[in-house]
């Protein structure tokens, strides 16, 4: 490690929370503070026909307010002095969060030399389309990983999930190749050159009822001063409990006066001092006369200049091919403290860098999700912040449990509950056959029983089929 000529303002030491054992991070320790440290590789990194892939860790253990944690690979040059690393120092990539106020941003920039005049320009990619603010705020360790193909296209991924991807040649900004015509620089505008789409009437009259001089607002003529109005009575009068301040000097200060307060004999009138009529709208007001307008017969569309070609055109389909570099460096200003990083890789196989990950930020993913709180313990945490979410909490435990027992709760009936079972409805099947037996008996005995025994049948029946009604309907409506 290089620590350039920025004070030494970071250490190596564990996260605040979630450690994992005998695990040590580079730790940003002072806000508001410049800070710079870098690494040479073992061998100058050079873009061929392979894959780059970066990838490491950040964790904002105190969230952040505005401030990086980027990282830069820097240029192979010979002028390269990792003592003097600073913001200047010419570097071919830059990738990481960056953020400040309410603007999340993942960046990756890289630095294109133009092949006409070797001149280096940035190229910034499309910023992603997912939502960014959790990373900055939950206090945990995120991955970031770029990967950028020899075919020109780049994915960009955070805790192994793409947040973003696209191609040199079409997602960045400015493009990498310039237009192959331009604005000629020397082209005016001719001074006859009509660019109106539309113009005034030179036909139309102004009509002769027209009053420009009307005004907009006239006295309300229905309006009448209200019963009690105190006209004599100023609104403010000077505070009679007022009393000028001992150190008050006259020469110095003026002469004092007491405050105004609010007109005590005001309070009970309708108001006090002048009245003035209120202002309406003026029905005749029309304002000042403009004449319609037509088409231009005139018109000649909007004037742009010629175009010419650009003197400063190519054409790069590779570039993806960028200047080598040989050093990862971090050079950051923040107005946070304790930002964490950790396992820094450059590698040029996918599968090499999510081993890693696997070793390295997969542990302390695991480590992090074991020490993380309950559901009940996350909703009381998050009613800390937001009181509000009580409320919320009570509708929704409280609201079902209220439609449970006002439809579920059993209706209170004056005749006593009937138990249905197996033996109940047997008992239910042996009445119904006595009571066809009972109704067939009367019938057979017609040629035979005497008038009193008839009558003493029917008052029996009578009496029987009273009571199996009034048992099978309630059955029925049971």
């Amino acid at each position: 490690m290089h620590f350039p000529s920025y004070p030494v303002l970071s250490s190596v030491e564990a996260l605040k929370e979630n450690r994992v054992p005998g695990d040590l991070g580079l730790v940003l320790k002072s806000r508001a503070k410049h800070h710079a440290i870098a690494a040479l590789l073992n061998k100058p990194y050079v873009f061929e026909d392979r894959p780059l892939v970066v990838q490491y860790e950040v964790n904002f253990q105190d969230g952040i307010d505005c401030g990086g944690a980027y990282i830069k690979l820097l240029s192979d040059s010979p002028s390269l002095d990792l003592e003097q690393f600073h913001d200047r120092t010419p570097y071919t990539i830059m990738f990481g969060p960056d953020k400040c106020g309410e603007d999340y941003k993942l960046h990756f920039i890289f630095r294109h030399k133009s092949p006409i005049n070797g001149d280096f320009e940035e190229k910034h990619a499309k910023r992603p389309d997912t939502d960014l603010r959790k990373v900055y705020s939950d206090k945990k360790t995120h991955l970031y990983t770029l990967v950028l193909n020899p075919d020109n296209s780049y994915e960009m991924f955070i805790d192994q999930s793409s947040v973003s991807k696209g191609s040199l040649l079409t997602d960045v900004v400015p493009p990498v190749n310039p237009p192959k015509e331009i604005d000629d620089p020397k082209d005016t505008k001719p001074e006859d050159w009509d660019e109106r789409a539309k113009i005034p009437d030179p036909e139309a009259v102004k009509p002769d009822d027209w009053d420009e001089d009307a005004p907009a607002m006239v006295p309300d003529p229905t309006a009448m001063k209200p019963e009690g109005w105190l006209d004599d009575e100023p609104e403010f009068v000077p505070d009679p409990t007022a009393e000028k301040p001992e150190d008050w000097d006259e020469e110095m200060d003026g002469e004092w006066e007491p405050p105004q307060v609010s007109n005590p004999a005001c309070q009970t009138a309708p108001g006090c001092g002048e009245w003035k009529t209120p202002v309406i709208n003026n029905p005749k007001y029309k304002g000042k006369w403009k004449a319609p307008l037509i088409d231009n017969p005139n018109y000649q569309g909007v004037w742009s200049p010629r175009k010419i070609q650009n003197p400063d055109y190519f054409e790069d389909l590779e570039p993806y091919k960028m200047a080598s570099f040989k050093a990862v460096g971090l050079e950051l200003w923040s107005m946070t403290s304790d930002i964490y990083f950790d396992n820094f890789l450059i590698t040029a196989d996918k599968e090499v860098a999510d081993r890693w990950a696997a070793d390295s930020w997969g542990l302390k993913k695991l480590v992090a999700s074991a020490n993380e709180p309950g559901v009940f313990s996350q909703l009381a945490l998050a009613a800390e912040e937001r009181p509000w979410l009580w409320v919320v909490y009570a509708l929704t435990v409280g609201l079902p449990v209220g439609l449970a027992v006002l439809f579920c709760w059993p209706k209170v009936s004056q005749n006593p509950p009937r138990t249905c079972n197996t033996a109940g409805d047997e008992s239910l099947e042996q009445d119904r056959e006595e009571e066809e037996e009972e109704e067939e008996e009367p019938s057979k005995s017609n040629d035979t029983a005497s008038d009193d025994e008839m009558k003493d049948a029917d008052e029996g029946l009578q009496g029987s089929g009273h009571k199996q009604a009034v048992r099978k309907r309630g059955v029925r409506k049971d």
